[in-house]
C-alpha cells in the first residue's frame, strides 16, 4: 500500500525560491533515486519560515527510511524544527480525485 510522507521544518526564508531550485538540483535528482520513491511535490512558505515537501512511496518502510535519512540532511542545510508524519493511502478515493496513486 502507497504511503505519503508529510516533511516540513523550519528553514531560512533567503534560501527559498530561486536560490532553492539552484541549489536542490542535485538534491532533487538524487531523491529520484531512493528505495521505493515514486513523488514529491516541494514545498515552501517564505512569509513563515517553513519549507518541506509531500512525498508517495511505495510502501510505509521506504517512507520511514527516507525520513530518518533526510532529517539529518535537512539539518546540515541549516534547517531546524524537522517533523515528518506518515500516513497510508486510500486508493480507490484518490484515484476519484485526481490524486496520483
Amino acid at each position: 500500500m502507497p504511503s505519503l510522507l508529510q516533511i516540513h521544518f523550519n528553514f531560512p526564508a533567503q534560501m527559498m525560491g530561486p536560490a532553492l531550485t539552484a541549489a536542490a538540483m542535485p538534491l532533487a535528482d538524487s531523491i529520484t533515486r531512493e528505495p521505493g520513491f515514486i513523488s514529491k511535490i516541494w514545498t515552501e512558505n517564505p512569509r513563515t519560515g517553513e519549507a518541506g515537501g509531500i512525498y508517495l512511496f511505495e510502501d510505509e518502510g521506504s517512507a520511514l527510511a527516507y525520513a530518518t535519512m533526510h532529517e539529518q540532511r535537512v539539518l546540515a542545510m541549516g534547517a531546524s524544527a524537522v517533523q515528518y508524519k506518515v500516513f497510508d493511502v486510500n486508493e480507490p478515493l484518490s484515484r476519484v480525485t485526481r490524486g496520483l496513486v
